[in-house]
């Protein structure tokens, strides 16, 4: 099981990560690597993304005033929202982004009582907190699927993050030798087939260099952007807010602030990352570093454009480094753009996977194969499926669009679309989490939505222009996403609605020879009555008798008076039963194997796996294990994981759990419960259910017939499909020949 740094570091992930010192200094240091790769390329592009190369070259004053546009909104939107603000809405334990928001709101309501005791006294009250808003429940479908939306587009986004930095970067090359000009996009493609042809291999070999180049790349970009400034001070003009705005009077070209959104891409990833490193260590290292070297930056770039003019206007980035084109300066800059550029590559693919595996465990996504590559880095999984997959989208975006201009019209819907979701979402959590003045809410709302809306309505213009590309597919993404979860969401609620009591079907004969027991018994319904299920002999008798004593039968079909009864052989096995959604009864699987193989295991364990709302589940809250006394050999147990951990359920600890449990309850007999429990645990089998859906008719209006109609379709031709296709134990670590499925037929 993959355990993240921040983890280990506190004994699983129960509360922000909290370090302080030489320790806080190296943990601020490693945010570069992973956070601001993104933003910190933007200078590669932007410049020439508000003024085009093929346009005609922008007046000194516009130049002043685009720089001013971008400078102010590093400073309200990285800084001043994200840095100041945001990163003050994590979970208790320390997670963030758009999920985290979501599940604040709308927190799960089954939660391990067992699990909330180990907890700290901090996250129980973030937690109650929570449970306690007043959000109507009729919002949480809309919310959801606006939240699926912004991921959806995150995604994405994760096509077009290695397409625009890599083939932006790789573009320099032309400015030192034009010739190479029509090589510029083949070799971008294989710079993307090597990225991506190396994901296997995962980033923990790579990851240390990730920071330090990083951390050089931006100390190049603050120093040469000193330098240039030189060229003309005048640029600090750039500073006055007013500047910006009389550049939008001034020219009324509201498409310019689709190239300034380019400058602040990947600002999301400050919020999101949260729970890998902590809200101090990002702040310290974004408003003391990272803020200024792009600053400087930028205001050299727009310098020595103002001065230079059409000199350095092919490309601004790198005709403007100090020195000749070809001079070693030159040549550093390119093999570090390069660098930094993969690096921003690899960690949004990474992103791109870690954001797909808390899709599958949310239940938002068909289960998909993982591979983790990684026992310390937290996130670092890799998924062949969507590796391949965004392998070929982002190698045909490349090509159909054949430069990094065209490639920045289509880069930026999606980000500016994430941030305007957040906004939404910590308006809402100032009012129903935090419990804040309404009036706080509705001017954080009033301010950066604003600020937001003009940066989603520019990237909408751009729709005509590349911008469908990443709504189509991130509109495709978030479908798939919503029927997913509205039919996981019915196939969950049949499973909990249909469970049945152990007691009402499983009868226990005591005190006679197991060979003299009949096969068939005929017992009253009196004597298996009640919701409970009340069994012939009491649960204390039960619970103090060796299996040997006893003999178990099914209760099968019955009349008004009598139920028939099957007598169950018991094998020296163990069965765990898979429990597929929470709440009381015994699962399906278990109901549909007695009844085919009438025989019972002789360690029987019915495992509900839980995803929480954490990252890390600490080792000693994995399992929680109850006896259920009704019928000897049986046993439940609560399977606990963090939304970004695999599914590898380590039975050998589920039963030494077990035998210190009978150890507890029955101490003179433990030694011997115990061998004949470690003896059948040498051989045990999962089993689970396998569902064949089909869609429940409804009955009401005239329109009965059509909304049956599509979804009869929907559940029975798209749905039944692909819960074949993706099984439930496509993520199970271990061997799938120990895995039995049982049919149950399903109608949803």
């Amino acid at each position: 099981m993959a355990q993240s740094l921040t983890a280990l570091e506190n004994g699983g992930v129960r509360t922000a990560v909290r370090v302080r010192g030489f320790a806080l200094l190296l943990l601020s240091f490693q945010t570069l690597g992973v956070i601001y790769s993104d933003i910190g390329t933007s200078p590669l592009y932007v410049l020439n993304g508000i003024w085009p190369s093929s346009g005609p070259l922008p007046s000194d004053e516009d130049i002043i005033g685009g720089i001013s546009a971008i400078v102010w909104s590093l400073t309200l939107l990285p800084l001043m929202k994200y840095v100041l603000i945001c990163l003050r809405f994590g979970t208790g334990e320390g997670e963030g982004g758009t999920f985290a928001l979501f599940q604040g709101l709308y927190p799960r309501k089954e939660r391990d009582p067992e699990y909330e005791r180990s907890l700290t006294k901090e996250s129980i009250g973030h937690a109650s907190k929570s449970s306690s808003a007043r959000l109507s429940p009729r919002l949480r479908w809309p919310l959801l699927i606006w939240c699926l939306l912004g991921t959806s587009l995150t995604l994405a986004d994760g096509i077009f993050t290695p397409a625009v930095s890599v083939t932006s970067a790789v573009g320099g090359i032309a400015v030192a030798k034009a010739s190479v000009q029509s090589k510029v996009i083949p070799i971008s493609i294989a710079f993307l087939l090597v990225l991506f042809l190396a994901q296997p291999f995962g980033t923990t070999r790579i990851a240390s260099v990730f920071a330090p180049v990083t951390c050089i790349w931006l100390l190049l970009l603050g120093t040469t952007g000193l330098v240039n400034i030189v060229a003309h001070p005048g640029i600090f003009r750039a500073f006055d807010p007013s500047r910006a705005i009389m550049l939008f009077v001034r020219t009324r070209d509201y498409d310019l602030l689709a190239g300034v959104l380019l400058a602040v891409t990947g600002c999301e990833a400050i919020f999101a990352n949260l729970g890998q490193f902590n809200m101090i260590s990002i702040q310290l290292t974004f408003s003391s570093f990272v803020y200024p070297c792009l600053v400087l930056a930028y205001l050299g770039q727009g310098a020595r454009l103002i001065r230079d003019g059409e000199a350095v206007f092919g490309n601004i980035f790198y005709q403007t480094i100090p020195g000749e084109a070809n001079g070693p300066l030159f040549w550093i800059l390119y093999v570090f753009a390069i660098f930094a550029t993969l690096i921003a590559s690899q960690a949004m693919i990474t992103a791109t996977f870690s954001l797909v595996q808390q899709l599958v465990n949310m239940k938002s996504l068909p289960p998909l194969r993982m591979v983790y590559t990684s026992e310390k880095i937290q996130g670092q999984v890799y998924i062949p499926s969507v590796n391949w997959i965004l392998m070929i989208l982002t190698i045909v975006v490349v090509g159909a669009f054949k430069s990094s201009t065209a490639l920045t019209n289509a880069y930026g819907f999606a980000v500016a679309t994430v941030m305007f979701s957040t906004t939404v979402l910590i308006a809402l959590h100032m009012r129903y989490v935090k419990f804040w003045p309404v009036v706080v809410g509705i001017a954080y709302l009033v301010v950066f939505g604003f600020f937001d809306g003009l940066f989603w309505g520019a990237a909408l213009r751009k729709i005509p222009f590349g911008a469908w590309v990443p709504l189509m597919i991130g509109i495709i993404y978030m479908v798939i996403m919503v029927f997913w979860t509205w039919a996981k969401g019915l196939e969950d609620s049949f499973d909990g609605a249909n469970r049945r009591s152990l007691r009402r079907f499983i009868v226990t004969k005591s005190n006679a020879d197991e060979y003299d027991e009949p096969e068939v018994l005929q017992v009253r319904r009196d004597d298996i009555t009640g919701s409970e299920g009340s069994i012939t002999e009491s649960e204390n008798s039960a619970s103090e008798k060796g299996s040997g004593d006893k003999a178990y039968y099914l209760a099968a079909n019955d009349d008004d008076k009598m139920v028939e009864c099957l007598k169950l052989a018991r094998i020296p096995t163990c069965a765990v039963f898979h429990k597929l959604t929470g709440g009381k009864g015994v699962p399906h699987s278990f109901i549909g194997f007695v009844r085919q193989w009438p025989a019972l295991p002789e360690v029987i364990i019915f495992l509900s796996a839980r995803v929480l709302p954490v990252a890390r589940i600490s080792p000693d809250d994995r399992y929680v294990v109850d006896k259920v006394r009704s019928v000897d050999g049986f046993y439940a147990a609560t399977y606990n994981l963090g939304f970004r951990e695999d599914f590898d359920v380590n039975v050998d600890q589920i039963i030494s759990q077990i035998c210190d449990l009978e150890a507890r309850v029955d101490p003179e007999h433990a030694a011997e419960r115990a061998r004949r429990i470690r003896a059948a645990a040498a051989t045990t089998t999962h089993i689970v259910p396998g569902y064949h859906v089909t869609s429940e008719r409804l009955s009401g209006g005239p329109l009965t017939a059509v909304i049956d109609w599509m979804r009869a379709i929907l559940v029975e031709s798209v749905y039944r499909p692909l819960l074949n296709m993706f099984p439930d134990t496509a993520n199970w670590v271990g061997s799938h020949d120990e895995i039995i499925r049982v049919g149950v037929n399903a109608t949803i």
